[in-house]
This record gives structure tokens, C-alpha cells and sequence, in this order.
């Protein structure tokens, strides 16, 4: 694993973290308990700071990062990034799943409860309001989430992550 201080700021992390050997974590990087971040994925603090809660899981070849002086990172607790995903400059809330490939832009906003679907784009400042679905490009509301999604889904791949990641300690 590639950890940097950036302009004098290192990353800190909270308990019981998976940080594969290629992933990259530099700069203003606050990190929660049980997250994983996994290989070839990219957490880059150095133009503006990133804040995680806890139970995110980055998976393989996702990037986050910021927008110089002007839009940082926030993810909340229980959010899953799916591989190569890119979330930028954004705020994503609790209990949330950023499909495959999807790009979350500077000035987004995903509240609870949400899924934005692989390949999804969302467009810079786009608001996604709790407990909906958004697909496609640009990411539209697609439908209203259902409870068995929230548990079936979310909460399940989050939980599936801290797992996985014990199979490499």
C-alpha cells in the first residue's frame, strides 16, 4: 500500500481497516472503523480533504477525490463504492451503494437509503433524494427503493465487505 503525507497531512485511519497492498491513500484522508479499501483503489486528499464514516468498502480500481479549494469528499457510514467507481467533490450519505463504474461529480449530494446504479453519471450538482434509485447518462430517478433493497442490497454488501476483508488478515 502507497500511504503519503501530503503537505505535511497524513491519513489516519480507525479500527479494524482492510488497505490492500496497491491501493493508494495519500493527504487529508479521515478514515472510520471497519472500512476496506481494496486493490488498485485510489483515495487522494491532497487538494482538499476527504471525510469516510464507517463500514465504506472502496472496491477494486474506484478513485475518490476532491476539487481543489472548492469541494471536498464526504461518505457516510455503511456505503459501498463499487469497482471503478468515481466519486468526486461530492457528499454521500449513510447507507448508500455507488454501483460499478458509476461517476458521482463535484457538488452531488446522495442522501440515505439510495443506489446509484453501474454506469450511472451523475452530473455536477445533482441532488439524489433518499430511498430512490438513479440510472443512466445523465443518472435520472429511476424508482423509489424498496425496503428488501435496503436490507438485501446496501446493508448486505456492506456487511459481505467486512467479511471479505477478514480473509486477508
Amino acid at each position: 500500500m502507497i500511504i503519503k503525507a501530503v503537505n505535511g497531512i497524513s491519513p489516519t485511519f480507525g479500527k479494524e481497516c482492510f488497505i490492500a497492498e496497491n491501493a493508494v491513500i495519500t493527504g487529508d484522508v479521515v478514515m472510520g472503523d471497519y472500512c476496506s479499501i481494496w486493490f488498485n483503489a485510489v483515495i487522494r486528499g491532497d487538494v482538499h480533504y476527504i471525510r469516510m464514516g464507517n463500514k465504506v468498502n472502496v472496491q477494486d480500481n474506484a478513485t475518490i477525490h476532491c476539487t481543489y479549494q472548492k469541494f471536498p469528499t464526504h461518505i457516510g457510514n455503511n456505503v459501498s463504492i463499487g469497482h471503478n467507481a468515481i466519486v468526486h467533490g461530492c457528499t454521500i450519505h449513510d447507507d448508500v451503494l455507488i454501483g460499478m463504474g458509476a461517476i458521482v461529480m463535484d457538488d452531488c449530494v446522495v442522501e440515505s437509503n439510495s443506489i446509484i446504479a453501474a454506469g450511472a453519471v451523475l452530473t455536477q450538482g445533482t441532488r439524489v433524494e433518499a430511498g430512490s434509485i438513479y440510472a443512466g447518462v445523465p443518472a435520472r430517478k429511476v424508482k423509489d427503493i424498496s425496503q428488501e433493497l435496503i436490507s438485501g442490497e446496501i446493508h448486505r454488501i456492506a456487511d459481505n465487505y467486512i467479511r471479505y476483508a477478514s480473509w486477508y488478515k
